[in-house]
């Protein structure tokens, strides 16, 4: 069984996984928010943050890579993390990127999918028997391909959660649902020649212009699972095209209170509230642990309490 220090280790050896950063996701900024849900979240979850009240989010915007230094320009995923504070003080997460899907059922064949891409002359060999052996990778290449388009801006681009997750609804009724985050601004891409022009930094930049003229929107959006559709299995697409908007993001400009002074942010999408469950889906589970393992490894502390249980 793959264990969070052998994926922190394959990490490691596509470049990421750099002390005093997170193994991936490692360049990214923190800013400032509320979110308002609509009528129809409270029908499907009594989530306190799902009532209509206004409440407080902390949210990142980030690249995939593990190198902390990934220029902006470079093609890759993006990444969308909210942290949502509840009436009572605690807390509860959602992680999207850009990406639909992730490249593997379980934790083990992404593991396997990093030492395959670990840099070398044998790589190319590598890749290939990866393919051989794991052939439903080929049907995610056009997601994966999508997914690493460089975007015009931070606030341009749809996240997508990759997990579903059990919303319960005040009467006991439960749906599966996946998350999706959707730009009040529209969808807009750079072409691959402008992608070469841009700042290393541009991403952040290009938000924080945009920021002083006003907020940054995003509608949240749950697609719910139809019988056919896995609520285990994270590379798998869905049938089901029913969705339901339940709520706004609203971000308003940059966080300056946290990751200050040993502070530590992990936005870890097993934090769950009432009306709100995990899935079975081991890549799910497996997070939360690998989690721990990286903030271990950028702050040489351990998680500890502070973790969900997984």
């Amino acid at each position: 069984m793959v264990t969070p220090d052998d994926a922190i280790d394959a990490i490691r050896g596509t470049g990421g996984a750099q002390p005093g950063a997170r193994a991936l996701h490692a360049k990214g900024t923190l800013y400032r928010g509320t979110f308002t849900a609509t009528p129809d979240a409270a029908g499907l979850s009594r989530a306190k943050h799902l009532d209509g009240s206004e409440v407080r989010a902390l949210v990142r915007f980030s690249n995939g890579s593990g190198n902390p230094k990934q220029p902006d320009g470079s093609p890759g995923v993006r990444g969308l993390a909210v942290k949502f504070t509840l009436p009572d003080g605690s807390t509860t997460d959602v992680s999207t990127q850009t990406a639909r899907l992730f490249v593997s059922s379980k934790p083990e064949g992404f593991v396997d999918l990093l030492k395959a891409m670990r840099p070398g002359l044998t790589t190319p060999l590598r890749m290939a028997k990866y393919f051989v052996t794991h052939p439903r990778l080929l049907g995610t290449l056009p997601v994966v391909r999508d997914a690493n388009k460089v975007p015009t801006s931070y606030a341009t681009i749809e996240y997508h959660g990759l997990h579903a997750f059990r919303w319960v609804s005040a009467d006991g009724n439960a749906r599966f649902v996946r998350y999706h985050l959707i730009p009040a601004a529209g969808v807009s891409y750079l072409s691959g020649s402008d992608g070469r022009d841009v700042g290393p930094d541009f991403l952040t930049d290009e938000l924080n212009t945009r920021l002083a003229q006003g907020p940054v929107r995003f509608d949240y959006r749950v697609q719910i699972a139809g019988p056919q559709d896995s609520t285990t299995d994270p590379s798998a697409p869905w049938r089901s095209v029913e969705t339901v908007t339940v709520g706004t993001l609203e971000i308003t400009g940059l966080d300056t209170e946290r990751e200050h002074d040993g502070d530590i942010v992990v936005f870890d999408p097993m934090r769950v509230t009432d009306g709100i469950e995990p899935s079975d889906d081991p890549v799910l589970h497996f997070r939360s642990l690998a989690y721990s393992a990286s903030v271990q490894l950028r702050t040489g502390v351990a998680r500890g309490s502070e973790a969900p249980p997984a």
